[in-house]
């Protein structure tokens, strides 16, 4: 911790993003989940939707609470948005690649969150949050 108690400024970030990612994460899940067993909908589909409704909530709250930027939100948004379609689509690779090895749905769909939510907190960081060089 810094003298005045308080968390660095990228130990915050990575906290907040973290819990917003697990809240994010969580929609994500249970969405997949209930669209997969209680809806019988293809894994594919329902993976769409789960991270559909994850990337919102996500940008959302990171935001107002990780990231606190207020500017631009349409371009920040449509950044979010395009990082959060590149983890579909590393998200649908890594689903694929799971259920062609057999492997459990739901397990690979987990493990496939924590690899995406990896990569997209670096991108996020350094492009759609960037603050500009006047900034702090």
């Amino acid at each position: 911790m810094a003298a005045s108690g308080r968390l660095p400024s990228v130990a915050r970030e990575v906290l907040s993003y973290g819990v917003i990612g697990v809240l994010s994460a969580s929609t994500d899940a249970i969405i997949f989940w209930s669209l997969t067993t209680r809806f019988a909908l293809d894994p594919q589909l329902a993976n769409a939707a789960g991270v559909v409704c994850g990337i919102t909530l996500s940008f959302w709250l990171n935001r107002a609470f990780t990231f606190r930027v207020r500017d631009r939100a349409l371009a920040r948004f449509a950044t979010f948005w395009a990082v959060g379609l590149g983890g579909l689509a590393l998200s649908a690779l890594i689903l694929q690649t799971g259920l062609s090895l057999g492997l459990p749905a739901m397990r690979v769909k987990l493990v496939s969150i924590l690899i995406v939510a990896s990569v997209q907190f670096a991108l996020n960081r350094t492009i759609t949050f960037r603050r500009g060089p006047d900034r702090s």
